[in-house]
């Protein structure tokens, strides 16, 4: 069982090696390719939670760290290659766009150093560094410049507002409806990838009304006191 344990932190750690293969799309100007990458990576994030689970991995490997590893590579999938991209593609250019691009990679430092940085039920405290979604919409939604940048500085000073954010699989509050909404989304990403950036006018429109459901429960529950 030592050895399934051991295949679960390989598994976790395949995401650096899309992240690999996402930076190399960078630099082939193959915006899809980066996202596709990006999106297997999110997926074993999504998973591997539940394998480890499964095989009781920290009790069969307790020297090493499931959670470091998963955080380490978080932060490259969620975090730094999407910044990567927006730089490349100059969504986030001049002395702005470097102040912007410094001021996430050093929000998300401090959201995935937070040890409050969740609630007790898996609410994500503050916006939750998930900067590979945001930079998917900036591609499929290709706002205008001050848009773009606005909405990213928004969302750095979010990091340190204590909204709660919900996690789609892990809050039970809501979790039929937020399920469905996160399908929803999952397959507008998965049709826009299938057809290019930027996204045909209805994925955009369902994408828009996804990021709005997200937002309005956060700020309600904020509001609420939850």
């Amino acid at each position: 069982m030592q050895a399934l344990a051991a295949l679960v932190h390989v598994f976790t750690a395949l995401g650096a090696v899309c992240a690999l293969f996402a930076t190399d799309a960078i630099f082939s100007n193959d915006a899809q390719q980066v996202f596709i990458w990006l999106a297997i990576a999110l997926v074993i994030d999504g998973i591997d939670g539940t394998f480890a689970r499964a095989v009781d991995v920290k009790g069969r490997l307790p020297r090493f760290s499931g959670e470091r590893l998963d955080l380490v590579v978080d932060y490259v999938t969620y975090v730094f290659v999407p910044v990567l991209a927006l730089v490349h593609w100059k969504y986030l250019e001049g002395v702005t766009g470097a102040i912007l691009a410094a001021g996430i990679l050093l929000s998300s430092l401090f959201h995935f150093s937070d040890e409050d940085s969740k609630t007790d039920n898996n609410c994500f405290v503050g916006f939750p560094a998930i900067w590979n979604i945001v930079a998917f919409y900036v591609f499929a939604l290709n706002p205008s410049p001050g848009l773009a940048l606005s909405v990213i500085a928004l969302l750095i000073a979010l990091t340190f507002v204590p909204m709660p954010w919900v996690h789609p699989l892990r809050v039970v509050a809501l979790r039929p409806l937020t399920m469905a909404v996160t399908v929803i989304a999952a397959i507008a990403g998965i049709a826009t990838l299938a057809n290019g950036f930027p996204a045909p006018d209805l994925w955009q429109g369902v994408l828009i009304a996804v990021a709005a459901y997200y937002s309005v429960l956060a700020a309600v529950w904020w509001w609420r006191g939850q």
